[in-house]
């Protein structure tokens, strides 16, 4: 079993419990998914860019990425509906652990100054949402295989009902928030 997911249910649950005051473990919010998005706005020029976006995300995630396409046209932007301009990959159960355990401990620290994640970037639903300027923090990405240095934002969904409950939780998983 992962380290994260043993820390969850050893610590985590009976600190939650016990703080919102939940009559049942089945009652405590938990951790369902992460999302990994990676937007790739000049794939309307030059497709290798979008190419090179899926085969870092797949570095990173350990998953097949699915290629998102645009939904209207947009002629600012001289995109059309149904062009591929990014691309995310859903992870769920043991692989969403390994890899928030990997964010936390090894990704994350390499960011320069590193002073915490933003704590207010929440939904109001339970739902969390974090923005990272480059894929290079990751050990996975080596640097001169890379297209492009490009950023991508990471959603966790929780089953959490408030921002408070959905913070405690991320918080006892060990994220590390700004003072």
């Amino acid at each position: 079993m992962n380290r994260l997911k043993e820390k969850y249910l050893k610590e985590v649950v009976p600190s939650l419990q016990k703080k919102h005051n939940y009559k049942t473990v089945m009652a405590v919010p938990k951790l369902e998914k992460i999302v990994i998005n990676m937007g790739v706005g000049d794939a309307t020029t030059n497709s290798k860019f979008l190419e090179g976006a899926v085969s870092d995300l797949t570095k990173i995630s350990g998953q097949k990425p699915v290629i998102t396409k645009a939904k209207k046209s947009i002629a600012g932007f001289k995109v059309r509906a149904g062009q591929p301009i990014g691309c995310k990959v859903t992870l769920r159960g043991e692989n969403m652990y390994n890899f928030l355990d990997k964010l936390i401990s090894i990704s994350l620290p390499q960011v320069r100054d590193f002073r915490g994640v933003s704590p207010k970037a929440f939904d109001g639903r339970g739902n969390y949402t974090m923005g990272i300027k480059e894929q290079l923090i990751f050990s996975e990405i080596d640097y001169d295989e890379i297209v492009k240095v490009r950023g991508m934002d990471i959603v966790f969904v929780t089953t959490a009902k408030t921002n408070e409950e959905a913070f405690d939780l991320l918080d006892g998983l060990g994220i590390p928030f700004k003072k």
